[in-house]
């Protein structure tokens, strides 16, 4: 089984994204903030990354940097970011931080799924 770590601040938001992966059988791990889900990682590495970008104590950016370390576990773990952000330029700045995919709020919860689907099976 896999599992899933989404990283949050918005308590709607999350509680949405974590029952439509439960749905679909995964283990999910939440955190509400970058700090929060780099010690959720110490505890157990997920097999995927959902994460926002604007959150407070650690943005997305940030976690993103944390996670694509050389030495981190999470280095080749992919990572979705998950943003309100819909500029081409922002999809493209968080894949050069280190994301392996991008999806714009507010999405249609298929959308995720086959996302989610595809990054779990690369």
């Amino acid at each position: 089984m896999s599992t899933v770590l989404v990283v949050e601040d918005s308590a709607p938001q999350r509680e949405m994204i974590i029952g439509l992966l439960q749905e679909k059988g995964l283990t999910v791990l939440a955190a509400t903030n970058g700090n929060e889900a780099l010690e959720c990682v110490k505890q157990a590495v997920p097999h995927l990354v959902i994460t926002d970008v604007v959150m407070p104590v650690m943005n997305g950016y940030e976690l993103i940097r944390e996670l694509r370390k050389p030495n981190a576990s999470t280095v080749n773990v992919p990572i979705l970011v998950c943003s309100s952000k819909g500029e081409p330029f922002d999809e493209q700045w968080a894949k050069r931080q280190g994301a392996t995919d991008y999806i714009v709020k507010p999405f249609e919860p298929e959308q995720l799924i086959e996302k989610v689907t595809a990054l779990l099976k690369s």
